[in-house]
C-alpha cells in the first residue's frame, strides 16, 4: 500500500490523517494471469490502483479481441463511464500478468472527495488520463503501426517484452504476422 501513497503524492500533498482515511477505503486483491477483472456488459463497481502487474483493456468486435490500451503498475484505473455512471461496461479488463490491485467502491471514492487531497488527486489524475487518451487517439489517426511501434520502443521498451505478440498486434491494429515483419525490419535497420 506504500506504493499507492507514493503514487498519490506525485499529484498532491497527503497528510498522515488523510492517508489513514484513504487507505481504509481500499482493499487488496490479487488477480491471476489471464483472469478477467471486468467483463463487457457488467457494471464496473470499483476504482482500482495496480500495485504490481500488467493489465489490458480490450473490446470484442465481430469475434475479435481488440486491445485498446495497457495499464501497468503503479497507476489508478477503472472503466470510467461504467464506474461513474453505473452502466454496463463496453470493454473488458484482463490481467496479462499476475497483478496485485487495491480497490474501492464508487460510494467510498465519492466520500473521499470530502478530503481536499483526494479531490486534488482525482482532478489531476483525470486531466492526465484525458491527455493520454488524446495522445493515443492522435497517434492512431496520424501514425502508421510501424511508427507507433517505434515510439513504444523509445518510450516503454519493457512493455514490449511483457505483452504477448497477439495483444501488441491488436493494439497497433494489425495482424501478428504484420507485427513480426515490422519487428524484423526494425531489427535489420538497427544492425545496419
Amino acid at each position: 500500500m506504500d506504493e499507492f501513497r507514493k503514487f498519490i503524492e506525485n499529484y498532491t500533498t497527503l497528510s498522515d490523517s488523510d492517508w489513514k482515511v484513504t487507505s481504509a477505503c481500499f482493499e487488496k486483491r490479487t488477480i491471476q494471469k489471464d483472469e478477467i477483472l471486468l467483463q463487457e456488459g457488467k457494471i464496473c463497481r470499483h476504482l482500482y490502483f495496480i500495485e504490481s502487474g500488467l493489465l489490458r483493456y480490450y473490446v470484442n468486435k465481430d469475434g475479435n479481441n481488440i486491445t485498446k490500451y495497457f495499464t501497468e503498475a503503479p497507476y489508478c484505473f477503472t472503466s470510467q463511464v461504467s464506474f461513474t455512471a453505473e452502466t454496463p461496461a463496453t470493454e473488458n479488463i484482463q490481467a496479462i500478468e499476475k497483478s496485485v490491485i487495491w480497490q474501492t467502491t464508487l460510494k467510498q471514492a465519492n466520500d473521499l472527495l470530502e478530503l481536499k487531497s483526494w479531490s486534488t488527486f482525482v482532478r489531476k489524475l483525470i486531466q492526465e488520463v484525458q491527455y493520454y487518451t488524446e495522445e493515443i487517439l492522435q497517434e492512431i489517426q496520424t501514425e502508421t503501426a510501424e511508427n507507433r511501434y517505434k515510439k513504444m520502443i523509445e518510450t516503454n521498451p519493457q512493455l514490449l517484452q511483457r505483452v504477448p505478440l497477439k495483444y501488441l498486434a491488436s493494439y497497433f491494429g494489425i495482424a501478428p504476422q504484420s507485427l513480426s515483419r515490422i519487428r524484423k525490419k526494425i531489427a535489420k535497420e538497427d544492425r545496419t
